[in-house]
């Protein structure tokens, strides 16, 4: 990512977390009216599962600076999603659900210019999630199960 970029996604996030709560219930809400089957994945108070969320959300957009420190954690969290059945096209429609959400929480300061500096990460992101998930459904293929 060009360090404009990121610089975009982190100052945009500052803002975003100001609304923390209603930014994270914005993106369930809009997640799952995009792919209902997706509620089926999300078990527990969903709350807490939006804290969980920004807590992410926080420590991958801060780490934007230092990517060769984040990849690891975010094969991690690749992992563990192939282990919750989320598939390649669900990160096409968390992204949409994402943007969504910034674009609704940002108003006037979602510029064309930040849509696309998390385009970007996230899709850097998502890449990285989906190849550590393909080792892990491949393990489990060879594995028998």
């Amino acid at each position: 990512m060009h360090p404009v970029q990121i610089q975009l996604v982190q100052s945009s996030f500052a803002r975003v977390e100001l609304i923390a709560d209603t930014a994270a219930a914005l993106f369930y809400t809009r997640l799952f009216e995009l792919d209902p089957s997706l509620r089926l994945m999300f078990k527990g108070n969903m709350v807490e599962q939006g804290e969980k969320l920004m807590t992410t959300f926080k420590v991958v957009v801060r780490g934007l600076t230092r990517l060769d420190s984040l990849v690891p954690a975010v094969q991690a969290l690749g992992r563990r999603h192939a282990g919750y059945g989320v598939a390649d096209e669900h990160y096409d429609t968390v992204a949409e659900a994402l943007l969504w959400m910034l674009q609704q929480g940002l108003g006037e300061y979602f510029t064309p210019d930040v849509a696309a500096a998390w385009s970007t990460a996230y899709g850097i992101l998502a890449d990285v999630m989906k190849a550590a998930a393909a080792e892990v459904n491949e393990a489990m293929t060879v594995a028998g199960r």
